[in-house]
């Protein structure tokens, strides 16, 4: 297979979490897996989980990934974040890029599960490339939705490509 290049927006947003080597990570949608591979390129001891709700989006991200995978960095499963299952207080760093789950529907559930998953100190990193007139809704519906879980919000921009990102700590 031909080396897929990780796009500006994905590195800009892997590099803004701050992946160590030793880092638990659940990536929520994990699609093509460029988000998979840039963060599997940075952990050593550390682990990735990746989920998708959708069939291809899991095979893409396993077959790109393959070698994380038999290095034991990367875990691709195809499940709904509603009904995941992780060890309490294992995650050091959620990424989800273009989940619309926090912005479009009530996801207050999903967002508890995550706060009683993630370390303290850990957080939640949701990324959106979205037209100019629909981040001020996605920034105020995902905060919220961070917020009423008992994260702490702050948001951050990439001008080009444009980026919104919301990092909801821990």
């Amino acid at each position: 297979m031909a080396r897929q290049e990780i796009p500006p927006r994905i590195r800009w947003a892997v590099d803004l979490m701050e992946v160590r080597p030793d880092d638990q990570v659940l990536e929520i949608g994990c699609g093509p897996g460029a988000g998979a591979e840039a963060i599997c390129e940075r952990l050593e001891t550390g682990r990735l989980f990746a989920i998708d709700r959708s069939e291809s989006g899991v095979d893409r991200t396993r077959r790109r990934n393959q070698k994380h995978v038999d290095a034991g960095r990367l875990t691709v499963r195809q499940i709904d974040l509603a009904t995941l299952r992780v060890p309490v207080k294992r995650l050091t760093k959620v990424f989800a890029f273009n989940v619309n789950l926090f912005w479009v529907r009530d996801c207050a559930d999903e967002v508890a599960l995550l706060h009683e998953r993630v370390v303290p100190g850990g957080a939640v990193y949701l990324f959106y490339e979205a037209r100019p007139e629909l981040v001020p809704e996605i920034v105020r519906k995902a905060s919220a939705a961070l917020t009423a879980a008992g994260f702490r919000v702050s948001v951050v921009e990439q001008k080009a490509p444009p980026v919104i990102g919301l990092i909801g700590r821990r």
